[in-house]
């Protein structure tokens, strides 16, 4: 270097070799420390995350297998037809229980997604007043069976609506495959 220089050349030299120094300093470790540091922050919050998760399935561990208990004892039999008739006359007792008129009921065996259970699902079509059908979705609820609600489609049949029909989609769980036609 050119000792000669002027001391506001100097100075003007000396500035852009700490610029260029310190941009190389950014770019090569401070950048990449950031970033590194941001995505360990990251890490570190996901895994806080499992790690309460992990926690909250410990202390509700005995209550979920209360729960699984409960729904493997109160599973469809494993006959298929012992089965349908359980949920038929289940929905003949709520229907009788509670003064609606039950229409069709149309049961149907559909397979689980693995083969370790099936599922009977039924498309069943009620009318009464909102009082009765109220108080069959309460029975229905209420019930022990391992019943699950897909779906709900509640229509007026007057103008006022006193008369109401409900259109529903209950899917039964019975631990056992649903066995293949030949």
């Amino acid at each position: 270097m050119n000792t000669n220089l002027p001391p506001r050349q100097r100075l003007l030299v000396i500035l852009t070799a700490t610029m260029v120094a310190l941009y190389i300093l950014d770019a090569a470790v401070i950048e990449p420390l950031y970033n590194l540091w941001r995505t360990h922050s990251a890490e570190i919050a996901a895994l806080q995350k499992k790690v309460a998760d992990g926690r909250n399935l410990i202390v509700r561990g005995p209550q979920l297998e209360r729960t699984w208990a409960d729904m493997q004892a109160n599973a469809l039999p494993k006959d298929a037809a012992q089965g349908e008739q359980d949920v038929l006359s289940a929905f003949d007792r709520w229907g009788r229980a509670t003064s609606v008129e039950l229409g069709a009921i149309r049961p149907q065996w559909k397979r689980g997604a693995t083969d370790r259970y099936s599922l009977l699902e039924c498309r069943v079509d009620t009318t009464g007043s909102l009082a009765t059908v109220s108080r069959f979705l309460y029975e229905l609820e209420r019930s022990p069976l391992a019943l699950r609600v897909d779906s709900i489609e509640v229509s007026s049949r007057d103008d006022g609506g006193q008369k109401l029909t409900l259109a529903l989609v209950i899917s039964g769980l019975r631990f056992s495959p649903l066995e293949r036609k030949s």
